[in-house]
């Protein structure tokens, strides 16, 4: 039986280039840092500079304007002047910048450090992004996303339990032990990654610094792409609750502790880390669109329930269900993006998509602030769900206008063959 999983393990190894797993394994450390300071800082802000919800939402506005900011920036280098440079250098300012988060002293020296940190910590995603298109052919990046996201929640189902630990000694470990898993991260690209941008075709020109900044009007110009972001915007605006809104919530209505709001979130990596790659093996023989619907139907439900239920058995069950929607939507909303994506803009494809997630966390922790501090804070949960149903039927209705389109195309009139 263990010989057996062990020769599967290593056929899956062989499956994928080197350079793929490589990526795979710094963003594993990379994400260590990050998964144990992110799902705090709503407890964080709240408790050191007593803050409300609503003030917390309105920073969350600012930090996703500037990763949005930061994201623009990195698609456009990322495709100018490669992968790897841009990578180190997102990684070395955001480090320093935490550090600096750490020792502020006012909400409002936060707030500052906040707008800044946020530009550098997002400079690099669509470099990493890019990279996996870049070494993954098409058929194979549903299945690579999803082994990254094993990765990364692998990484979180490591990162909350020790963050509640931490935070339960001093918030300010959080800040130093992110920027010191930076640093490291930083050593290990430098060493192991290799530069996976396209090389350019001899006859093409070169882009100009300008130009290719310029180029972000053909991404918004394509208007299916578009379309599918806009569903996907309404999609993270449910999911964002889960890692900004539901630990106060929690903590606020029910007494549940930092710790045990950890746990929540690490049984959610622990799952994706145990299930996802099959769940993407199987879902990738399906219609991509319609496995965003199923995905984010789940997903309404999930939220939904912690509307209804007040033990923390059924806040288990509500994240398992979340989960289950999580492990067919990422993927396969990764995979769709770098399709859209022509070879030499998926630095800036994989930007624009970052509005997706930059919009709804712009205003999405501030208006379940502003329910949460009144007097029906249930509500928050009733709204997710609904948004999450409403973006569902966005991707079901996509999906049969791909299918009608396709049937369209097959049954055109084909031309008569030449006679001599």
């Amino acid at each position: 039986m263990i010989q057996r999983q062990w020769q599967k393990a290593i056929e899956l190894f062989n499956e994928y280039p080197r350079a793929f797993w490589k990526v795979i394994f710094i963003t594993f450390i990379d994400r260590v840092g990050g998964a144990l300071i992110f799902p705090f800082f709503a407890l964080y802000l709240t408790s050191k500079f007593n803050v409300g919800m609503a003030d917390v939402g309105i920073l969350f506005a600012t930090f996703a304007l500037s990763s949005f900011a930061g994201n623009a920036i990195g698609g456009a280098l990322t495709d100018r002047f490669g992968r790897k440079k841009i990578i180190i250098f997102g990684l070395i300012t955001s480090s320093l910048s935490l550090v600096a988060m750490g020792f502020a002293d006012s909400f409002q020296t936060f707030f500052a450090l906040a707008l800044f940190t946020g530009i550098l910590t997002d400079v690099a995603g669509p470099a990493r992004e890019a990279m996996i298109a870049d070494v993954l052919p098409e058929e194979k990046r549903a299945s690579g996303y999803g082994i990254l996201r094993v990765a990364f929640n692998l990484s979180v189902t490591i990162g909350p339990a020790i963050g509640g630990l931490l935070a339960g000694a001093s918030y300010l470990l959080l800040f130093i032990s992110d920027a010191v898993i930076s640093l490291l991260a930083v050593v290990l690209v430098a060493a192991l990654l290799p530069e996976t941008k396209p090389q350019r075709h001899a006859d093409a020109p070169q882009e100009t610094v300008a130009k290719t900044f310029a180029g972000y009007g053909k991404v918004f110009r394509d208007l299916a792409f578009m379309l599918f972001l806009g569903f996907v915007l309404l999609q993270v605006l449910a999911y964002m609750n889960m890692t900004t809104t539901l630990g106060v919530y929690l903590r606020d209505q029910f007494g549940t502790p930092a710790p045990k709001y950890g746990l929540l979130l690490s049984l959610n990596a622990a799952m994706v880390v145990l299930f996802q790659f099959a769940i993407t093996r199987r879902v990738e023989k399906f219609s991509p669109l319609l496995m965003m619907g199923l995905g984010t139907f789940l997903y309404a439900i999930g939220f939904s329930v912690y509307g209804y239920v007040s033990s923390y058995g059924m806040f288990v069950v509500a994240i398992v269900i979340i989960t289950l929607g999580e492990m067919i939507v990422a993927p396969v909303q990764q995979a769709l993006t770098a399709k859209f994506a022509p070879e030499d803009m998926r630095g800036r494809y994989m930007a624009v998509a970052g509005l997706a997630w930059a919009i709804p966390l712009m205003i999405g922790p501030y208006l379940a602030g502003l329910i949460i501090d009144g007097p029906r804070p249930e509500q928050v949960w009733y709204i997710a769900g609904f948004i999450g149903l409403l973006s569902a039927l966005g991707f079901l209705n996509l999906n049969r206008a791909a299918v009608a389109r396709r049937r369209g195309e097959q049954t055109q009139p084909q031309p008569a063959p030449e006679t001599t």
